[in-house]
């Protein structure tokens, strides 16, 4: 027999360490991710005393493939939506604690006297905090519930997205000699660039191609689909210029907006944990002993640069959202750690050879030893708030602790010409995007092939129209969407002075769609630029004017806000989608949670008046979610039964005790399980039986010894059902299913 190759003996290492470590970990109530790290350096080569990897060049191409998946996942768990209705609060919180924490990392970098790409990785690997391990250290503590854990979730959420940046933004300045301004610049354009690109067309039709292959689509056929889509975005991405893992996140995101969404999360999720469990373990591999031992002074430093960092400046992040002193000490020194994506980073360094390997151990040290430190630096925030609270004059701690009433904002207060103006810019910036590809895509691919088949003019001639027309959809909806918008309306009817400045909004975006048209003239022919214009301006007026063309836009547009909707309102539907008034009770004392009534809860089959929820814990039920029902409102005598997702408003102290009574009554373990095994056994009427001449009912053996007759024999091989009206007589034998206890009890009777 031929031997196996090195990397199944690798993998097969790699995960029954893992598994043993991370069952180890488990027990301790620690994080997982650390288990892999530690898991990976004992098979490392750097760990003498037990078995290493063979080949740690393959391990490394699934340790990519795990970052492709991770980065895939994410994307499925985002939602521009989400991002849109968060408001500016916590984007000013995330890019005041990524900023500050990248200047902090790179001025110790530079103190320590490390190399310029040294000090910039390091200042984006300190800059990220870890999902993972804050959401477990906020259900270890039981604080999930509380309203900080839910403004901090936020701004990791965008952490995570602006990380994604980040990574595109260090690959162009590796890739670069000297970057300045102008190379960021653009390579931020390039981003948003292909990212409007990507989403836009994405959303427009993968919903319909799920919607058309519904029917075929098997569980096993849509994983494959998902991933296939999710490996194609990473070689597009590759090829255009950004990381692999930037394209599986686009494609993951363009995927959490379909109806499928929940049902691809849930299928991917194995492949997820497997790949990105190896990626965890390569992480532990790189760690060298005597690197750490070296750089024990800097690590240190670091881990102290963590945490007093993100307890400074994450504090003012979250103050200058508009969160009070208290609120924003507990948010920001719940994110001192470092978090998985400095993995990620150290990774993309080191495959791009621009940092030392020195680094990458560093940072996983820090990691490892925040990751122990966070429980305590969540606890330690209320202790240092009450020390500032008793230094501090009582003056400041109250206007520190008021200032977010100075940032709240009604809709009405907000400037219509701000409204207008602010939907206008998103609508050219699409439109223009979309417009760009399609000229890019006709005279880069279809004019050549057109050439090769027709005269030189008239080539150009079938392309230029045929360009026009596929953008005419885009440029008319530039001109004319929100020219009969309720702002733009109530500002035309307001003041005469504002009705010019609308005029020229209108006549701004006619010059931009005219730009297009003129340079799709000025590159197919030689009129002279008079000419040009002319026809730019003629084909815009046409645009305007024609109707079939104003149909096809908004058929277009219809489609795409169809598609964008459609998970929305599969979760109305299906009563997964908490109500609208939950953004304003987050601005409030009390927030609304979601609670899981667990399989041995003492709760089930009991009805709300029966369980006191309002005497007990002060909080109030407001809806019921079972299976694909919702339930608003729920009456006194409406039961709550194991499985159903209970949806409860109160404080963060009501909402703690409840979360913790209802984790803690539960029906205790039967400890005697074996006995509660069923039999089935025969049983024959003989004459001093006290069941003959009874009927089924009348001889209480279901009501009184708790079994139950499947039938009665009828011959040596038939087996039949009971009439219940027939009365049992002498030398019937009858089967009955019952405990081993209450079967003894019936024999004996």
């Amino acid at each position: 027999m031929s031997e196996l190759p090195s990397l199944v003996n690798d993998l097969a290492l790699i995960l029954i360490v893992a598994g043993a470590v991370t069952l180890l970990f488990k027990k301790l109530k620690q994080p997982l991710v650390l288990g892999y790290i530690v898991a990976g350096f004992l098979v490392s080569p750097h760990m003498p005393y037990t078995m290493s990897v063979v080949d740690k060049a393959n391990i490394q191409t699934w340790a990519d493939i795990g970052v492709l998946f991770l980065l895939f996942s994410l994307g499925l768990d985002f939602s521009f939506k989400k991002i849109l209705k968060m408001g500016m609060a916590p984007v000013i919180a995330a890019l005041t604690i990524i900023f500050s924490m990248m200047m902090l990392g790179i001025v110790v970098g530079h103190a320590f006297g490390w190399g310029k790409m040294d000090c910039i990785f390091l200042g984006g690997m300190l800059a990220m905090s870890s999902t993972t391990i804050i959401y477990k250290a906020f259900d270890d503590l039981g604080l999930r519930q509380q309203r900080f854990a839910g403004l901090v979730m936020s701004v990791l959420i965008l952490e995570d997205i602006l990380a994604i940046v980040m990574m595109v933004m260090l690959s162009a300045i590796a890739g670069g000699s000297d970057p300045d301004g102008s190379q960021m610049l653009g390579s931020l354009w390039k981003i948003v660039f292909f990212l409007v690109l990507w989403f836009v067309v994405g959303i427009f039709f993968l919903p319909w191609f799920l919607r058309v292959t519904r029917k075929l689509m098997t569980n096993e056929t849509l994983v494959i689909v998902s991933v296939g889509l999710c490996c194609l975005m990473a070689v597009v991405s590759t090829k255009v210029g950004f990381s692999s893992a930037f394209g599986a996140f686009v494609m993951g995101s363009i995927l959490a907006e379909t109806v499928e969404a929940d049902k691809i999360i849930r299928l991917v999720e194995p492949i997820k944990n497997i790949f990105g469990a190896i990626f965890f373990v390569s992480v532990g591999m790189l760690v060298d002993p005597q690197i750490l031992v070296k750089y024990a002074f800097p690590i240190l430093i670091l881990v102290l640069t963590i945490v007093l960092g993100q307890g400074v400046f994450g504090t003012m992040g979250f103050m200058l959202s508009g969160q009070p002193l208290k609120t924003s000490m507990k948010c920001g020194f719940s994110m001192a750690q470092v978090g998985e994506f400095a993995f990620i980073i150290a990774s993309l360094g080191l495959s791009l050879g621009v940092i030392g390997d020195f680094l990458y151990p560093v940072v996983v040290a820090v990691s490892v030893i925040t990751t122990f430190l966070t429980p305590y630096m969540i606890r330690a925030a209320s202790p240092c708030y009450n020390l500032l609270e008793r230094h501090l004059p009582r003056r400041w701690i109250r206007r520190l602790n008021h200032l977010g009433t100075a940032h709240d904002a009604t809709p009405e207060e907000t400037s219509k010409w701000k409204r207008l103006i602010m939907s206008m810019s998103v609508n050219v910036l699409i439109y223009s995007i979309l417009s760009i590809a399609v000229i890019f895509m006709m005279l880069t691919f279809f004019l050549p092939f057109v050439r090769q088949l027709l005269p030189h003019w008239w080539a150009n001639g079938v392309c230029g129209l045929l360009t026009v027309s596929l953008i005419s959809p885009f440029l008319r909806s530039m001109i004319m969407k929100k020219n009969h918008s309720d702002e733009f309306r109530a500002l035309w009817l307001e003041s005469r002075l504002n009705r010019l400045p609308l005029l020229f909004t209108i006549l701004a975006r006619v010059v931009i769609a005219s730009a297009f048209i003129f340079y799709i003239c000025n590159y197919l022919t030689r009129f002279t630029n008079a000419l040009m214009i002319s026809i730019a301006v003629v084909a815009v007026v046409l645009m305007i004017l024609s109707r079939s063309l104003k149909k096809r836009s908004i058929r277009l547009e219809r489609i795409f806000v169809q598609n964008l909707r459609s998970r929305d309102i599969a979760a109305q539907v299906h009563g997964r989608k908490k109500p609208l008034y939950e953004g304003y009770l987050l601005d409030r004392d009390i927030h609304i949670s979601d609670f899981d009534i667990p399989e041995d809860s003492e709760w089930g089959g009991k009805t709300l008046r029966q369980l006191e929820f309002r005497n007990r814990f002060g909080v109030h039920v407001s809806s019921i979610l079972r299976g694909n029902r919702r339930i608003n409102i729920p009456h006194g005598d409406e039961e709550i039964f194991p499985g159903d997702r209970i949806q409860v408003i109160g404080n963060d102290e009501q909402l703690r005790v409840f979360g913790d009574a209802l984790k803690g009554e539960v029906v205790p373990e039967d400890s005697d399980i074996e006995k509660r095994e069923m039999k089935l056994k025969k049983l024959k009427i003989r004459s001093q039986s006290r069941f003959i001449g009874k009927t089924l009912k009348e001889s209480g053996i279901r009501d009184q010894y708790n079994c139950m007759v499947v039938g009665v024999e009828e011959g040596q091989e038939n087996l039949t059902m009971i009439d219940p009206n027939r009365r049992f007589e002498e030398g019937d034998v009858i089967w009955v299913v019952g405990e081993q206890d209450s079967l003894q009890q019936l024999f004996l009777a």
